[in-house]
């Protein structure tokens, strides 16, 4: 029995399954943990979607900023843009199930046994972790109740940016949505810094990468995340593990090995594409 962690996928559907199959994944034993963002911007949404959901319990995904996008676009919300690549999905004739699947997963995931903690963006500094299993489950709650379009309404913005245990309602959950799905920076006292997507080596001092504060993690865990793919995996403290190594982007795909902690990686087949693309676009501005 054998555990895998995935980065970013992001609609790579087919090096998902080039990745599995070089570790000979076998669903009936193994256990999958997915970083979040399984849809946009790579061509294949819809078949790593319909994948991932027939995996059933072999599978530990938690959701990321751009599936929670995905959901606030299928709610009318926000707006399918084409560079996401979602129409085939938003069409599809089991849109309605792959969506009302989605929006019903976790934000957070936690093995105990492995001392194993995996949220898309990871944890604020500013929470321990009785504190992100409360603040997802309120986030689960709201997404999987018949109310999720009044939250996916408001979830755009990069306020409030501070935790205190006083923040209620719409604004409470714009919070953790934020600190588990789009948090990169934060200021030396944990507070979230929303706007700065740089390397770290070019952000403007006071901001650390979040996994560079102070937290409050319990000894011997590890965090694992996905969505800063600029970091390619590198630069993290012993025990944090980013994995998102932008495949849709034309880098790869990479998966971590739990129990041997070896990493294995996928070359992305978007490196063509996003070279004609590129050439496309010169030629029209």
């Amino acid at each position: 029995m054998s555990t895998y962690l995935i980065g970013d996928v992001h609609g790579c559907y087919d090096e998902l399954r080039a990745l599995l199959k070089q570790v000979d994944f076998q669903p009936e034993q193994d256990t999958l943990w997915l970083t979040g963002d399984l849809v946009a911007r790579g061509p294949g949404s819809l078949e790593v979607l319909r994948y991932v959901k027939s995996l059933g319990e072999s599978v530990r995904i938690v959701l990321g900023n751009h599936d929670l996008h995905l959901l606030a676009v299928y709610a009318g919300i926000s707006r399918n843009k084409p560079k996401d690549r979602l129409t085939p999905l938003l069409e599809a004739p089991d849109a309605d199930d792959l969506i009302n699947w989605l929006r019903r997963q976790p934000l957070l995931q936690i093995d105990e046994e492995k001392q194993l903690v995996m949220a898309h963006a990871g944890i604020t500094p500013q929470w321990d972790l009785e504190t992100a299993k409360v603040c997802a489950a309120e986030l689960e709650a709201i997404l999987s109740s018949d109310s999720y379009p009044l939250f996916l309404d408001s979830m755009y913005g990069d306020m409030p940016n501070n935790w205190t245990p006083e923040l209620s309602g719409l604004s409470r959950l714009r919070f953790s949505a934020n600190a588990l799905t789009r948090m990169r920076f934060c200021f030396p006292n944990g507070q979230l810094d929303m706007i700065c997507k740089e390397e770290p080596a070019s952000a403007p001092p006071p901001l650390k990468p979040w996994f560079n504060v102070a937290n409050k993690i319990p000894e011997g865990y590890s965090v694992v995340f996905g969505h800063w793919a600029s970091l390619e995996g590198k630069g993290t403290p012993e025990h944090v593990y980013g994995l998102d190594t932008g495949c849709c982007w034309g880098g790869v795909l990479t998966l971590l090995h739990w129990e041997s902690q070896t990493y294995y990686v996928q070359p992305s087949n978007r490196k063509q594409a996003l070279a004609t693309e590129a050439v496309t676009q010169s030629s029209t501005d």
